[in-house]
């Protein structure tokens, strides 16, 4: 051998006539049996290609992969295994000079063929598919960064390699005593190696045969490998393509639409576990497609299990949908909503809050959706669906300027939404502000509705306000409060709403009170006890001594907060009166699993109750604006449409007559009867009579001028008119006018 080694060396010319003899005589040695001559020529062969790397090597490779041909041809498993250990030494050498003719499709289909063997002894058959995988992951070094080879990413290649190494990856068992490599642990590095080489343009040559076999194999069902497979993606691919795999995953959910519930949530974990694998921002230049998907997903699995069908139709015949099924699918989405949200940067995930919200359907605002034949069920769970979806988006959401994270066009439909009659819809609504509102973790802190003596143990963070939460509150505060009270008015509303609100005032008072906003909150907490005091709302006993709860807890929080004295002197007065006569007025009798409730709640005056007088007096010594805290808290509508509006000057003229003409006692029975009469006759008026009347009635607080009319004359309100001349480019139309 070292004589023969030599001489090729010294005469470079004879290398490829060394070569054919040697493969004919392997040739005719295979032929008749002699296998121990066919290894020593396959031995010579594998030494001389080592040592000689002369630019007349290509016809000598030429001999070479012949006999390596003839060897996996062979129906001897050693000589397969033979074969491909001499093709694998052969993949390792560095080429000096190209080769333009030099085909590799045989080795491609021949050692993926040995990966499937099913040879009868299981050890041969082990060492038959490490073979082919060893001879794939040689295929692929050799071909992958040679530019004149037939390119190893073409479809026809991908569709041989990548389901033979997942046919091993699925099959074998790790080797966990033994020093030995086993199949399974061979072919994901095999794998690995393979996507770690894949640029940009191959990366959906390489993921589609996965996404092929999953489906063939049915393996999104059992969701454990299918995870596992793209866990290797994601891990082995160049970080920056990460965006293309989830795309891809994207579109196979699509296809799969009207597959089984548990082949879409199984397609469906994989997004999730992909998408916190995958770096920040690697969801790609795509965002809302991506969400776009997943909500448009979403939507369809509530309108099969309501229809119970995936084309709304009955017929024998068609698959058998399980609610059950859709509900963990549905689950599944809106983990991978928030899995994705949180690789976002938070300018991209307010765009993603403004485009959810745009697909909730909300009365008033944009009620209309396209028709799905689930009705007005299918409205409400598409509600909560997606609103458990801004619950995911919004967890753990932080911003520096509340103007610019939640503008109108998100808070005004989500404010609508905490008016609903569903007390789920009102619940998620809250969750989403208190996420929104926490900037500093003290969510956690508010969980419990209880009365502190000393808020110190709960360790509060609080910033001074800043100029952009100072706006906020001026643009917003007033809608927060409404559905505040609003919400507390609800009788719907259970001890986890209550506790909800609670903790949105305790976070409004930390997060973004200046003293302006601290007066309004104080205002409206006794608002909320001359709520539960009033016998006109028709309130259950629960909620009102809930409410009675909520407005004593959060009076005892701000007190503490504001560090006036006299403040905190009056309301831990109130707050001893009730721990010894009326327990059912504070919070931990009340929100506890079976409270205790008197059967009526009456005769709840004098000193149990938290004065507006009294807290006026103490708080206008300290500097705090007197005039307002003397004036009881009103319900205000701020908003842009003109139907809502209307409504609520309603709502706040009902609100205000309740102010004037609720009397604490009232001894005469027929006085009693006439006030009622009046409020009656009052109210009746306002809901009847026309727009314009109401308007003048109203005074400066709800007159509108008139927009121009077209012709150029106005009207002064006076019975008056003037001429003036107004291009159609500069008038001003309502909202309502406008497409």
């Amino acid at each position: 051998m070292e004589k023969l080694t030599f001489y090729a060396l010294s005469a470079p010319e004879k290398l490829d006539r060394i070569g054919a003899y040697l493969s004919e005589r392997l040739s005719r040695d295979v032929a008749r049996h002699r296998y121990g001559y066919v290894c020593i020529a396959m031995e010579a062969l594998d030494q001389l290609l080592m040592a000689c790397h002369c630019q007349s090597i290509n016809l000598f490779v030429e001999s070479f992969l012949k006999m390596v041909r003839k060897l996996l041809e062979s129906d001897k498993p050693n000589l397969q295994i033979l074969g491909t250990n001499s093709f694998v030494k052969f993949a390792n050498i560095e080429e000096d000079t190209p080769s333009y003719h030099r085909s590799y499709d045989f080795f491609v289909s021949r050692f993926s063929e040995m990966c499937h063997s099913n040879f009868e002894d299981p050890d041969i058959r082990t060492k038959i598919r490490m073979a082919g995988i060893k001879g794939l992951q040689g295929v692929v070094r050799k071909t992958v960064n040679d530019e004149l080879q037939a390119n190893i990413w073409d479809p026809q290649h991908m569709d041989k390699i990548v389901p033979s190494l997942l046919f091993n990856l699925q099959s074998g068992e790790r080797s966990e005593r033994t020093k030995t490599e086993s199949p399974v642990e061979l072919t994901e590095r095999c794998f690995r190696e393979l996507l770690g080489r894949a640029a940009y343009g191959n990366i959906k040559n390489a993921v589609t045969p996965v996404l092929m076999h999953l489906d063939n194999h049915s393996l999104w069902e059992g969701k454990t490998f299918a995870v596992c497979c793209f866990k290797i993606i994601m891990y082995s691919i160049q970080s920056q393509h990460s965006h293309l795999v989830i795309q891809q995953l994207l579109g196979h959910l699509d296809a799969n639409s009207k597959s089984s519930a548990t082949v879409r949530a199984g397609i469906v974990e994989v997004l999730l576990e992909a998408a916190a694998i995958a770096a920040s921002g690697s969801v790609g230049p795509t965002v809302l497609e991506v969400f776009n998907t997943l909500l448009r997903q979403l939507r369809l699995s509530v309108d099969y299990e309501l229809t119970g069908s995936y084309d709304g139709s009955t017929n024998i015949g068609t698959k058998i949908i399980k609610a059950h099924e859709e509900r963990q699918l549905q689950e599944a989405v809106i983990r991978t909503i928030g899995s994705f949200a949180n690789t976002l940067p938070t300018y991209q995930r307010s765009e993603v809050m403004l485009f959810i919200m745009g697909k909730i359907p909300v009365p008033g605002v944009h009620p209309s959706l396209p028709a799905t034949g689930s009705g007005p069920e299918g409205t409400r769970m598409i509600q909560v669906m997606l609103l458990k979806s801004l619950v995911q988006v919004t967890a753990g959401f932080q911003t520096t300027n509340m103007l610019t994270a939640l503008p109108s066009s998100f808070l005004e439909p989500l404010l609508s939404l905490s008016l609903t009659e569903d007390p789920e819809v009102r619940l998620l609504v809250l969750q989403i502000l208190l996420s929104l509102i926490d900037r500093h973790d003290n969510r956690p802190k508010f969980s419990n509705i209880s009365i502190i003596s000393d808020i110190s143990v709960l360790k509060l963070k609080v910033d001074k306000c800043s100029r952009q939460d100072n706006l906020f509150m001026k643009k917003h505060g007033q809608q927060l409060y409404r559905h505040i009270y609003l919400g507390c008015k609800e009788q719907s509303s259970g001890r986890q709403h209550y506790e909800a609100l609670f903790a949105l005032l305790g976070l409004l008072s930390v997060e973004l009170a200046n003293e302006e906003v601290v007066v309004d909150l104080i205002r409206l907490a006794l608002a909320l006890q001359d709520l539960a005091l009033s016998t006109d709302e028709a309130l259950p006993v629960y909620n009102r001594c809930a409410v009675h709860a909520l407005s004593a807890a959060y009076l005892n929080l701000i007190c503490q907060l504001t560090t006036v004295p006299a403040f905190c002197q009056h309301i831990h007065e109130v707050i001893e009166v009730r721990q010894k006569e009326s327990l059912y007025l504070l919070p931990e009798d009340v929100f506890v699993d079976n409270p205790k409730l008197p059967t009526s709640l009456e005769r709840v005056e004098g000193d149990k109750l938290f004065l507006q007088s009294k807290i006026t007096e103490v708080l206008g010594g300290s500097g705090y604006n007197t005039e307002r805290l003397a004036t009881p808290y009103v319900p205000q509508y701020i908003g842009n449409n003109p139907r809502q509006h209307f409504s609520s000057i309603i709502h706040d003229i009902q609100v205000k007559l309740k102010y004037s003409f609720w009397l604490p006692l009232v001894d005469s029975v027929g006085m009693e009867e006439q006030e009622r009469e009046r409020r009656r006759q009052v109210v009746e008026k306002f809901q009847k009579a026309p727009f314009e009347e109401i308007a003048a009635h109203c005074g400066a607080r709800v007159k509108r001028k008139p927009p121009p009319s077209p012709s150029g004359t106005i009207s002064s309100g006076y019975g008056q008119s003037q001429s003036r001349s107004i291009p159609i480019y500069e008038m001003k139309f309502p909202d309502l006018c406008v497409y």
